[in-house]
């Protein structure tokens, strides 16, 4: 496995190959991420997967510098599953200069949810993704498949968009939510929880459950079902930024009729101590 810095490296160690498989992660990798790589290993004739923490999507009281930095573990576990490819770059490898062109995705997908709890979030994403992509151009030739987590379910459908916008020939691909044992949603973040909240933590993925089957069982109004989700939750000591049902296709609320198994998701985002915690569910 070749670990390059540099764009210039970067773009050398590609021009052999034809259809390169990317995986972009922040690091500090779990069985999450190494169930990416898997799948892209089947996905292109290399596989890369790019370690990079982006400032440009951390607000400033959020936790960009205490942010796990593990890069010699995360090569040795990418090693092991046969990434052929890791990008480690430095934020001065990416972003040299202040980076004053950025992606704004639209707002109607990126002020919502995620969006509207952290402002500037999906610039940020939009941004490096961009970045990143064209970063992995070597002789004319880039990456023909991302893969990305469905934990992380709205960023998904934001790169995908901006994929489908900008035309960009690459295939966007979902991987599904790695769990522990109990149910917990694997998350870099799971590692800031302290050993009392690590055995609360489920109970986030139990309540989208719960929300998810009244929604399809009862005629109860979404505002009432969601509302009772988040006080049941808040209640055990967290504090919930949403617990909510949404179509799949536009991450917009649900009409009446469209209640229904194969067409929505329950998202929710809710504090435990210190730690911020994401989770969904298709249904």
């Amino acid at each position: 496995m070749q670990v390059v810095h540099t764009i210039a490296d970067l773009r050398a160690a590609l021009a052999p190959f034809d259809a390169p498989a990317f995986v972009p992660t922040m690091g500090n990798l779990h069985e999450g991420h190494i169930a990416l790589v898997k799948q892209a290993k089947n996905l292109g004739d290399v596989t890369v997967a790019s370690i990079f923490v982006n400032r440009l999507q951390f607000a400033p009281h959020e936790d960009f510098d205490t942010y796990p930095r593990t890069l010699e573990a995360d090569c040795e576990k990418l090693a092991a599953q046969g990434c052929d490819i890791v990008f480690a770059p430095s934020e001065k490898d990416l972003y040299p200069e202040p980076q004053g062109y950025k992606v704004f995705p639209p707002t109607e997908l990126a002020d919502i949810l995620e969006g509207h709890f952290r402002p500037g979030f999906f610039v940020g994403v939009c941004t490096v993704v961009m970045k990143l992509f064209q970063c992995a151009l070597a002789q004319g030739k880039g990456p023909r498949t991302a893969v990305f987590g469905k934990k992380d379910y709205q960023q998904l459908m934001v790169i995908r968009h901006m994929v489908r916008q900008f035309a960009l020939p690459i295939t966007v691909v979902g991987g599904d939510t790695c769990r522990a044992d109990d149910g917990l949603a694997l998350s870099s973040r799971n590692g800031y929880l302290s050993a009392a909240e690590r055995q609360e933590a489920v109970q986030l993925s139990l309540a989208l459950k719960a929300l998810a089957r009244e929604a399809l069982t009862t005629g109860i109004d979404l505002h009432q079902l969601e509302a009772k989700a988040r006080e049941t939750l808040d209640a055990r000591g967290w504090a919930s930024d949403y617990l909510t049902v949404r179509r799949r296709s536009d991450l917009l609320p649900p009409a009446p009729d469209q209640r229904q198994a194969g067409e929505l998701v329950v998202l929710g985002a809710s504090r435990l101590g210190k730690t911020r915690l994401i989770d969904n569910l298709e249904f």
